[in-house]
Parts: structure tokens; C-alpha cells; sequence
């Protein structure tokens, strides 16, 4: 049997982690305040179908930049905490997104927390020696000069 690579250290799982603590806190501070049913990811499209009013999955995905699955996945969950309606489209692929009352409600809380957020996220890097936002733009040019799927294949065994 081969050695588990699992147990071995992994570059990116402490970022991994320390994503997800904060995501934990971000949590903690809904739940203070009596928010349920609203996670971290939730947030974004709630805030901008607040502003922009009723958009479809693809509308919501490209403008916040992430893909039509994972938004289609995110709109089920808001769905299922009564958080957005969900409504046939101009044709039958087409879901038309909009916020319930109670995600009305809670705009005003969800924006403060999501500035406030922004804020000590800054904070956070600029007591860094080497901010965490810079090292993401330095691996971006890295990666516009040679791709990921480049890099893996010159790891791997020849198949």
C-alpha cells in the first residue's frame, strides 16, 4: 500500500482553515444578534438582489463571479431557509430570483456586518509583512504566466 497523502502537510489547508474560522466568527455574530439560516456565502447574493431587485441564477453568478452551479446550489439553500422566492423565468430553464420579507429585514444588518467585515479584513492586512491580498495578486501574475493545469501535469506520472 502506497503512503497517504492526507497526512501529509498541505500548503493550502491552513488557509483553508483560517477561512473557515473566520466564516465561524461571521457565524457567531448572526447568532448574537438572533439571525438563523443565514451562512457567510449567503450574504453577497442577498445584499445584491437587495440593490439590483429580481435576477436570475446566471445574473447573480456572473455578477458576483462565481460559477452558474455553485449559485444554483447557493439559491436551494436561501430557498430552503425562506430567504429568496424562486419563479419560471422568460422560459422553462430560466429560475427568476427574489428576496422574501424576511431577508428584507434583515439587509440593513447583513450590509453593516459585510462593511464592518471589509474593514477589520483590511486592518487584518495591513498588520501583515506581506498582506494576504498582495500574496493572492502575486499568485494570480503567476499563474497568467504558466496555469495550475500546467504545473499538475508536471508533477504527475507520465500516464
Amino acid at each position: 500500500m502506497t503512503h497517504d497523502p492526507t497526512e501529509e502537510t498541505s500548503v493550502w489547508r491552513p488557509l483553508r482553515q483560517l477561512l473557515n474560522s473566520l466564516d465561524d466568527e461571521i457565524d457567531q455574530f448572526y447568532a448574537q444578534r438572533g439571525i438563523t439560516g443565514v451562512r457567510p456565502r449567503f450574504v453577497g447574493p442577498l445584499i445584491r438582489l437587495g440593490h439590483r431587485g429580481t435576477m436570475t441564477i446566471r445574473e447573480l453568478a456572473d455578477a458576483l463571479e462565481v460559477t452558474h452551479s455553485a449559485m444554483s446550489q447557493t439559491v436551494a439553500a436561501l430557498r430552503r431557509e425562506g430567504l429568496v422566492r424562486t419563479a419560471t423565468g422568460s422560459d422553462a430553464r430560466t429560475r427568476q430570483i427574489t428576496l422574501t420579507d424576511r431577508a428584507r429585514r434583515m439587509l440593513p444588518l447583513l450590509e453593516a456586518e459585510w462593511r464592518a467585515s471589509e474593514a477589520a479584513l483590511r486592518e487584518l492586512d495591513a498588520e501583515t509583512p506581506y498582506p494576504l491580498s498582495r500574496a493572492v495578486a502575486d499568485l494570480r501574475e503567476a499563474l497568467e504566466r504558466r496555469r495550475f493545469r500546467d504545473r499538475l501535469d508536471d508533477h504527475l506520472p507520465p500516464s
